[in-house]
């Protein structure tokens, strides 16, 4: 039986970027299954200690970008640091996650694309337009999945993701969850592939 793997993200997580590629290879080296899971940090930050980032000390806000400059030369992915459009709502974009998911399509590749508009193509995640363009590359019917954001449904579903991740004491993105023990970052995906080779 392959191992299950709940992972909790935001679309716009520079750190989602770097990891996304990785760790779907990693879960497919494994035959793991990944349930994508777009949360709303808006309400996990404030019970876990967690600011948003206009919020966070000048040296927090210097040292992350030393951090991403190092891990993105590190692992040689193109990567704008202060990318035209971010920060931008991502409730549109997590929205169109947990519907492809929730279709049973390919929600992890329409994830790595979403993180990949953001850090290495500059473009508006929170841009309807944008969205559809992006789904319609991924092989997506655009215009079902945009009508599927506003669904009423869809949202609850991403509030249950959020309410879900609380419960499991989540706190930052992206976070992988395999049997209940959660890892923390995409600087922790090692962990994540000795806890599937153990599975």
């Amino acid at each position: 039986m392959s191992a299950a793997i709940d992972y909790y993200l935001t679309p716009i997580s520079p750190y989602a970027y770097l990891g996304h590629a990785r760790f779907a290879a990693i879960a497919a080296k494994h035959g793991a299954t990944v349930a994508v899971k777009p949360v709303d940090f808006g309400q996990i930050f404030p019970i876990s200690g967690g600011l948003p980032l206009p919020k966070r000390a000048p040296q927090r806000q210097a040292y992350r970008l030393v951090e991403l400059k190092r891990w993105s030369g590190f692992l040689d992915l193109p990567m704008n640091l202060q990318p035209k459009h971010f920060p931008v709502p991502d409730i549109a974009a997590g929205r169109m996650i947990v519907a492809a998911g929730t279709s049973g399509t390919d929600a992890m590749g329409l994830t790595g694309a979403i993180l990949r508009a953001v850090w290495e193509e500059e473009r508006d995640v929170s841009d309807p337009a944008t969205l559809a363009d992006i789904a319609g590359a991924q092989g997506f019917d655009a215009k079902a999945l945009l009508a599927a954001v506003d669904a009423p449904e869809t949202e609850a579903r991403r509030q249950a993701f959020t309410e879900e991740a609380i419960a499991a004491q989540v706190f930052g993105a992206p976070t992988y969850v395999i049997g209940g023990e959660l890892f923390w970052g995409q600087d922790r995906l090692d962990f994540v592939d000795r806890a599937l080779a153990a599975t």
